[in-house]
């Protein structure tokens, strides 16, 4: 374990993050022994711990990788370090937390970042733009309780800007929208509102959409590096390779994550319910529990749809994304069977074989 003191600037435990949703969880016994600290940024097998006065880099031991996954420390998490043993000595409960299905280990969660605040979910004005995808990260954010702000960025590469604003209207109608040029600071005086000490932002989007501009021109500083759009495809180069949360002058903190190629849903359930309530109330007007939204009569979906107050390609969406959540959760639950089954099987013969020694 290392780590580096300041004196200087010294954020304090609220600047972090913490509030009493924190506190309240810990006692004066163990603020005794122990420091909280919070994840800036994991490691294949260790992690940065930003303390009040200090940055800790220190090993994430064996014991935490034979836990299922959603009980491992993930970037934004608040922990209980003893320095002096260098361990964590426990993981504090989440307020938030965004996860996807894992694209390397199908059947497997993957945490996004916990502890969030607000989700700033980027896209750009070109091609790069799409409705049922933005449903996919706003779904996430319902599910978290995490407030979504939707950003357009590019606001200057197209004349007309006004039109994607418009497209991204009929997602949510009291969905918070900001058009912004990343460059031109004037245009982010709506984003900096939302960046205030102690508020966690989270930056998610595809690759090349201007997130990590967009955190260099909000901190004032270049904490990440950038990367252009391809002229052919309007699509985005990676420059982000791995999450980091920046703590930013002025107050807030922002996390930035790789762009994200696949973003499977799975225990998801009230965020799709949330994101899709409109149709969700259609549903409960149908004049049959069990219509197929087909050819019934009495069917309010297939009325919405003629009459055009529903859209086709939301519709679809919405009928993809409870399927998939559906299908998911049920993978994630049998996995955690298998591994606990197996644990057991592993602990009977360890069991066993301590009987036939003795």
């Amino acid at each position: 374990m290392t780590s580096t003191d300041s004196k200087a600037n010294t954020p304090s435990l609220s600047d972090l993050g913490w509030s009493d949703f924190f506190q309240q969880q810990v006692s004066l016994e163990e603020l005794e022994t122990y420091r909280p600290g919070r994840v800036f940024a994991v490691q294949r097998t260790g992690l940065t711990v930003q303390l009040e006065g200090a940055e800790l880099a220190m090993p994430l031991g064996g014991r935490w990788f034979q836990l299922p996954v959603e009980e491992r420390p993930t970037i934004g998490d608040w922990l209980l370090v003893d320095t002096a043993k260098q361990s964590i000595h426990r993981l504090l409960e989440r307020k938030s937390l965004l996860k996807r299905m894992s694209v390397a280990r199908p059947g497997d969660l993957q945490l996004i970042a916990a502890n969030v605040d607000t989700m700033f979910l980027v896209s750009s004005c070109n091609e790069e733009f799409n409705l049922s995808r933005m449903e996919r990260y706003l779904t996430l954010a319902l599910d978290a309780g995490v407030q979504g702000v939707v950003v357009l960025t590019k606001a200057d590469l197209t004349d007309d800007a006004d039109s994607f604003v418009v497209q991204a209207r009929t997602l949510r109608s009291d969905l918070v929208i900001e058009l912004v040029n990343a460059l031109d600071n004037d245009s982010l005086d709506g984003l900096r509102a939302w960046c205030q000490p102690g508020h966690t932002i989270s930056l998610l989007g595809s690759s090349g959409v201007g997130k990590s501009t967009l955190i260099n021109s909000l901190a004032g500083d270049l904490v990440q590096l950038t990367a252009g759009i391809r002229n052919d495809d309007s699509k985005g180069r990676h420059t982000t390779s791995h999450r980091s949360l920046h703590l930013i002058e002025g107050g807030g903190l922002l996390l930035d994550s790789p762009g994200m190629r696949e973003l499977a849903i799975a225990d998801a359930e009230s965020g799709v319910l949330s994101m899709f309530d409109d149709i969700e109330a259609l549903v409960r007007e149908c004049k049959f529990a069990d219509c197929a939204h087909e050819s019934e009569p009495g069917c309010r979906i297939k009325a919405a749809l003629e009459d055009g107050s529903l859209d086709e390609r939301r519709l679809e969406n919405y009928l993809k994304l409870k399927r998939e959540e559906i299908y998911n959760t049920e993978t994630v639950a049998q996995r955690h069977v298998r591994n606990r089954q197996f644990s057991k099987r592993v602990k009977q013969v360890v069991q066993s074989s301590h009987k036939h020694r003795d």
